[in-house]
């Protein structure tokens, strides 16, 4: 089937402005959040109900056209990246919160519900949506779904998966799945665990019953400025190590702080070598008895300076200027490339220890900002597209990055998934077994592969013919996308 009569069939039950197929018109969905990386759609849907995805995907799946699910588009790893012959299915439109239950505390939500938006509008329950990540101000939660998406309150209360209760997912061929329930658990396989983080590519998702929270009574940070980062993260195994298990627990490095102060002016101690934020949420009395132990700690860990906020204006101050971390770095570089990798905490000082290292070897500036608490690192590597050969330059920088999580025994992602920018370190990070049940999950979902192909998941003979190469000799990594 072609593209015109694709678009025909598609028009018969969709309005022809919810149909883009015109160049100027498909052109801004090219790309997500990670935006090194670009491809135009041959066709953009844009829904608005769950039985008009149903009867795209089924139209799709009988012309064996490939599909790419996109939400807010804030991803960082080039997930939604269209497919260039295929639909770009846009859940954009599909943004009611159906239901909020206050006594089972839970909300019902369609997929293109904002993440802060399921938290304003359990304000009135005195209840919240846990997960937060920096976007949550713009990103959705269907593609909060796709990535297992966290944020700096995740260590204390989970990411994605662990805040989720049941989903409405839609398969390629049109079928509607129900997976989960309100039950503390269910006979069968976990579907849910396994659908959440699966990165668009088993199916898509259409409902959302996520858990509320009880807004806790009161909440308090300690800022704890270090003059050598290492100190700051022999720190948070200090904390962990004392039994405490802060809502939130973040670190920015030297470079980040100086971005973010000038452009948040969150007060932060520019003359340090890094920052150190640990908060602690719940009842007044355990808060205050778990603050002065988070002192005491921060003092024997060598922090040059602490600060505890006062009150909730500048607590959420504190914590404005680690959420504007990532539009920060656009203050002092054209460029930046998000990295994601996860380690064990015990190892966050040689990890730093190295990056700061490659940074040198390769030229190239790398703020450092992340969820020390998981070990879960963002490292943003500047550099300027313009330049010739920067950008490759950078892919290696960050390729290395990932390969020391690996070796440092952690992972090259903790929440922003493996899309494009990092399938060829899945070739390192797992064994050719390994690779061989995804894709066996994958075909139980989608037997002819049309859901968001050629992402997160590398073929065998990708691993063997540029992934090895990519890991151990630098090789180009998606020589075949346009750059801009």
């Amino acid at each position: 089937m072609n593209s015109f009569e694709l678009v025909s069939k598609l028009r018969t039950f969709l309005p022809p402005e919810m149909v883009l197929h015109e160049t100027e018109d498909v052109r801004p969905y090219e790309c997500d959040g990670l935006s090194a990386y670009r491809q135009a759609p041959m066709i953009v849907a844009l829904p608005q109900t769950e039985d008009e995805v149903v009867a795209i995907l089924r139209i799709c799946h009988a012309a064996r056209t490939p599909v790419v699910a996109r939400g807010a588009g804030t991803g960082l790893s080039g997930g939604a990246l269209p497919h260039a012959e295929g639909v770009l299915l846009s859940l954009a439109k599909l943004k009611r919160i159906l239901e909020i239950d206050p006594a089972a505390r839970t909300a019902r939500v369609q997929p293109g519900v904002r993440n802060l938006a399921i938290s304003e509008a359990a304000i009135p329950y005195g209840l919240y949506y846990a997960p937060d990540p920096s976007s949550q101000i713009a990103c959705s939660i269907g593609g909060n779904v796709a990535e297992n998406s966290g944020g700096v309150h995740c260590l204390k209360y989970g990411l994605t998966v662990h805040n989720i209760l049941e989903l409405r997912v839609v398969t390629i061929a049109g079928e509607i799945l129900e997976i989960g329930g309100e039950s503390m658990d269910s006979p069968g396989y976990d579907l849910l665990a396994l659908m959440t983080g699966s990165e668009g590519m088993l199916g898509i998702v259409t409902e959302v019953t996520v858990k509320l929270m009880p807004r806790p009574e009161t909440a308090q940070v300690v800022m704890a400025a270090f003059d050598d980062i290492r100190k700051a993260g022999d720190a948070v195994g200090n904390v962990i190590g004392a039994g405490i298990i802060p809502a939130g627990m973040e670190m920015m490095d030297s470079l980040t702080t100086h971005a973010v102060e000038g452009f948040i002016h969150a007060g932060y101690n520019l003359k340090a070598a890094a920052i150190l934020l640990c908060e602690s949420d719940g009842a007044a009395e355990e808060v205050a008895e778990e603050i002065r132990r988070i002192n005491e700690i921060m003092e024997r860990s060598g922090a040059i300076e602490i600060r505890t906020s006062r009150d909730e204006a500048e607590r959420l101050g504190f914590w404005a200027g680690r959420k504007a971390a990532f539009p920060a770095a656009g203050r002092i570089s054209p460029d930046y490339y998000c990295m994601d990798g996860t380690i064990p905490r015990k190892s966050l000082s040689r990890v730093l220890s190295g990056i700061e290292a490659l940074s040198a070897e390769y030229g190239l500036r790398c703020m450092n900002v992340f969820h020390a608490g998981d070990g879960n690192l963002h490292p943003l590597i500047l550099y300027d597209a313009n330049r010739p050969g920067e950008l490759e330059l950078t892919e290696k920088f960050g390729a290395k990055i990932l390969e020391m999580c690996i070796q440092a025994g952690g992972t090259i992602t903790g929440e922003h998934g493996v899309g494009i920018e990092k399938i060829n370190q899945m070739c390192s990070q797992f064994k050719a077994k390994e690779l061989e049940m995804f894709h066996a999950v994958k075909a139980a979902f989608d037997p002819e592969g049309l859901l968001n192909p050629g992402k997160a998941v590398p073929t065998l003979r990708r691993c063997a013919e540029h992934g090895a190469m990519h890991v151990h000799r630098g090789a180009e990594k998606f020589a075949e996308l346009p750059r801009f």
